[in-house]
């Protein structure tokens, strides 16, 4: 399924403006002012004077809270995205509620804590951001994130993302048996055709590493899967010898 541009100068604008390059200038721009975030329950909470506030929705991280103040935004990021700032572009630290900043091995398991398959998904979405895909949150079309190719301002998203596990004896980590069940497999992918997306299962194998701390990651490895809905009607035989001749 080829990107679907919103619009003719959509394309144009988007490899005018890499995603990669937005989100090195968002890392910069974090550094430079020393960003700090704070948690809240299960998400983290960063202030955004309006140029930080810019340069977080043209990378996609995170959603705006609206308030009176203008000058003053705040951005709710969820558990992956903030970890992903922290973790891996190294751009922001998270304060505790005492005001000190948590160290990477406390907001690991304080993370976890909250969210059990927090690893799973963590790997999941920084296997996709790191290749410059934007991913945002997928409960909409009942799955867990959705890959945009940039901006959705530009391009309809693209990949509808299930995370499912693998290596897990007993498969207590609630994520093995999904898709087990044949009618689960066939209403995800009618829901996926029905909106224009391709299912991508990303099949996260532990390789026999705990998740103790973040570093127990690069043991992991991500199997890809895209799935379609195959139809009949689309492959038979006569309209494909229709569109090898061309038209009469």
């Amino acid at each position: 399924m080829s990107p679907r541009w919103k619009g003719k100068t959509a394309e144009a604008k988007a490899l005018a403006d890499p995603m990669s390059k937005i989100v090195s200038d968002l890392q910069s721009s974090l550094l430079q002012s020393d960003a700090h975030a704070s948690l809240s329950g299960s998400s983290v909470l960063l202030p955004a004077e309006p140029q930080r506030g810019e340069l977080l929705t043209r990378a996609c991280f995170g959603r705006p809270i609206i308030t009176a103040d203008k000058e003053n935004q705040w951005f709710q990021l969820s558990l992956e995205e903030a970890f992903y700032l922290c973790h891996h572009l190294q751009c922001l630290k998270i304060t505790h509620h005492q005001g000190t900043n948590f160290t990477t091995a406390e907001l690991w398991r304080y993370m976890t804590s909250k969210v059990s398959n927090f690893p799973q998904y963590y790997k999941a979405y920084s296997h996709l951001r790191t290749k410059n895909w934007v991913v945002r949150p997928g409960s909409q079309y009942g799955v867990d994130f959705v890959a945009y190719r940039h901006h959705p301002s530009l391009v309809h998203s693209e990949y509808a993302v299930l995370v499912l596990s693998e290596g897990e004896s007993g498969g207590d980590d609630g994520l093995e048996g999904r898709l087990m069940v044949w009618s689960d497999l066939y209403c995800t992918i009618r829901l996926c055709g029905s909106v224009a997306k391709t299912l991508l299962v990303l099949t996260v194998n532990k390789n026999g590493h705990d998740a103790v701390s973040p570093m127990d990651l690069d043991g992991y490895s991500v199997e890809e899967r895209s799935i379609r809905r195959w139809s009949a009607e689309q492959n038979r035989e006569d309209q494909m010898a229709a569109a090898a001749n061309g038209p009469k």
